[in-house]
């Protein structure tokens, strides 16, 4: 089952580590493919929500988000150049080149040489967001035949506005209850053998059931959490 990680320092050195990957990913995009992007931790901050399935290796979750391109509609371009650049920065590291999966770009597993011995990896989900504040991801639909692959922008249901609404939780001293959600729900997929509810789906359904009930903190209620089944297709 999954669990919070603990180890300050471990989790320290692999913030360090892959924030310094991701920031010179931003930098080959631009300066390569003038492709603009930001990224964040899943659930990132001081109160982040990075976990652990046993004593499995360790997932840092990060969202891409493409902020300008010539065109976003070319989703295999899009894919293409960020697996190459990902991989481009992970050889600066001596690392290995990344594994393209439907819905992310995940590296090779990292060790250090000292201290905690867990291994751990570099997950990278593609989205973008439209005028709405909708939240889409990047998913390549795998054919066996790379030529008929398919590659789109799915939304995330429930996304629209979710800066705002964490926003709001966090002024309210609610994150708390966002942690304890987003456990239970990693735990519930997984129990299920349900691999098609990555880590930002989970937070997104999260962040929204805990905003949900925001009419009853007022009045000292506790809340009662109805999952939010969000689908992509």
């Amino acid at each position: 089952m999954y669990h919070y990680l603990d180890d300050k320092e471990f989790l320290h050195k692999m913030r360090a580590l892959s924030g310094e990957i991701m920031q010179l990913l931003c930098h080959y995009l631009k300066k390569d493919y003038d492709i603009g992007a930001n990224f964040y931790l899943v659930g990132s901050g001081a109160k982040n929500l990075i976990m652990q399935n046993e004593n499995n290796p360790v997932d840092l979750d990060y969202n891409l988000e493409i902020v300008r391109c010539d065109d976003y509609e070319d989703c295999r371009y899009l894919k293409e150049c960020v697996r190459k650049t990902f991989n481009k920065c992970l050889r600066e590291y001596r690392l290995n080149d990344c594994e393209d999966s439907t819905s992310s770009l995940t590296s090779k597993r990292i060790y250090f040489e000292s201290g905690n011995p867990t291994a751990f990896s570099i997950d990278i989900c593609i989205t973008v967001r439209d005028t709405k504040d909708n939240y889409y991801r990047l998913i390549h639909e795998k054919t066996g035949c790379s030529y008929n692959d398919k590659y789109f922008w799915n939304m995330a249901t429930q996304s629209k506005e979710l800066k705002r609404k964490v926003a709001f939780i966090k002024e309210h001293s609610r994150w708390q209850m966002v942690r304890k959600h987003y456990l239970k729900i990693k735990n519930r997929y997984l129990t299920q053998n349900d691999n098609n509810h990555p880590s930002f789906v989970c937070y997104v359904e999260s962040v929204n059931n805990v905003y949900n009930t925001r009419n009853q903190w007022k009045k000292g209620k506790i809340p009662t959490f109805v999952g939010i089944l969000i689908r992509f297709r």
